[in-house]
């Protein structure tokens, strides 16, 4: 069930909020990188000579080195704070992406070692700004909305991330555009943990365990599902640059991108102008079916338009189906892993994007154009029965919602100023 959402809920009063504008602003633009990243080594591949197959290799191997290293610095955020892991691995990103720039694929162990580099420091960005909204913030309902606004900024950046990398590209070279993005990167990431949120933050004390989010059984079950999704993108990313091959006009696929990242962000606009009552949990595994059902049209591979229209169609219910997830990581983190369990679902979802990067690639080369989107539709038809199989296990949360909006996240004003306790009982 939905209610209009009352006016001082609005996204613009989040954004009133001290400091919230400035770490929404830096954080989209310090994942800006690992946001076009695909796309700018499809880009940038292609245009040294190289295969879909060995863009979608070098894509799969960025993939996997974030999948690998977003739990791990998330887990570092968690103990040591942000400056001290965020700036730091932000860098070392930026200059694997300037190794591969300046080297090219002639070599491709060092392609392969300069994405792997620029893969497993990708700053945890993301997870860090979850973790900062409760105490820049306050109130539950507050985070909440938080939580769908930045997933409808997810999507402008998505929207706009395409055009300014496909400008870059047009006014100099794909390698041009991987440096310039990678400075761009450094520069958001430095705004954040400037910041006195990111400066003052501490995680709450968590239990000792290695297995730190995953331990929690719910968490498992929606990274499980969210694999798929990544998985289904990850395979339209390669797809529509065959599609605009086909065409003779690569400048479609940065309209398909475009039009993708366009439909999510009226998706997330739209569901975010509501207020949800009811589990989170069911109402995720609703979207998730509407997002399955959206994918399959993409097999028609019509004219561009009308191809655009489709691609709109796929990223209508992207941006709800992420707000609704951040929600449910929140519920079911173990306390003290809040970073590192928004940093699991980046790398689930990359790894799977990933997979879905590669198995494209030699699906379009054997198959077809076709047969790349068809990876697609079947990714979000698993993801969502994925969702349907664990019903049981995301229907008992760490942390169930309150009835009404309360103080979940308490902020201590203490001697460290805006310190988040993430798991208060109720």
């Amino acid at each position: 069930m939905a209610t209009e959402a009352p006016a001082h809920g609005g996204y613009l009063d989040i954004l009133r909020a001290p400091h919230a504008a400035r770490l929404l602003a830096g954080t989209l633009v310090g994942r800006l990188p690992n946001g076009v990243g695909p796309i700018a080594l499809t880009l940038f591949v292609r245009d040294q000579g190289g295969s879909y197959t060995l863009a979608g290799g070098l894509i799969a191997a960025y993939g996997v080195a974030t999948a690998v290293g977003q739990p791990l610095l998330g887990r570092a955020v968690d103990l040591k704070g942000q400056p001290r892991v965020q700036l730091p691995a932000a860098v070392l990103s930026a200059l694997g992406m300037t190794l591969l720039a300046l080297g090219g694929i002639g070599h491709l162990a060092l392609a392969y070692a300069a994405v792997v580099l620029a893969g497993l420091f990708t700053p945890p960005l993301e997870g860090g700004l979850r973790a900062l909204w409760p105490s820049v913030l306050g109130r539950e309902d507050r985070v909440h909305r938080a939580y769908a606004m930045d997933a409808v900024a997810q999507e402008v950046m998505f929207t706009v991330g395409p055009l300014l990398l496909t400008l870059l590209v047009s006014l100099w070279s794909p390698a041009a555009a991987l440096l310039v993005i990678n400075v761009l990167g450094v520069l958001g990431a430095l705004a954040v943990v400037l910041s006195e949120p990111s400066r003052t933050w501490r995680s709450a004390p968590r239990e000792a365990h290695w297995l730190g989010a995953l331990r929690s059984p719910g968490l498992l079950a929606l990274l499980g599902s969210f694999f798929f999704v990544g998985l289904a993108l990850g395979s339209i990313t390669v797809a529509a640059v065959a599609y605009a091959d086909d065409r003779g006009t690569p400048a479609v696929y940065g309209w398909l991108m475009a039009a993708l990242g366009l439909g999510a962000l009226v998706g997330g606009v739209t569901y975010g102008a509501r207020q949800w009552s009811g589990a989170p949990e069911r109402r995720l595994r609703v979207l998730v079916l509407l997002l399955a059902v959206c994918y399959l049209p993409l097999v028609l591979t019509p004219g561009p338009v009308a191809m655009a229209g489709l691609a709109a169609l796929a990223g209508v219910f992207l941006a709800p189906v992420l707000a609704c997830a951040f929600i449910v990581v929140d519920r079911h983190a173990p306390r003290g892993t809040v970073t590192e369990a928004f940093s699991w679902l980046v790398t689930t979802f990359g790894v799977g994007s990933a997979l879905g990067s590669a198995a494209a690639g030699p699906a379009v080369e054997l198959a077809g154009t076709v047969a790349g989107f068809a990876v697609a539709g079947a990714g979000g038809v698993v993801a969502f029965l994925v969702l349907l199989a664990t019903g049981r296990v995301l229907g008992a949360p760490v942390a169930p919602a309150a009835p009404v909006a309360g103080a979940r996240h308490a902020v201590d004003t203490g001697a460290l100023g805006s310190v988040h306790t993430e798991k208060n009982t109720h």
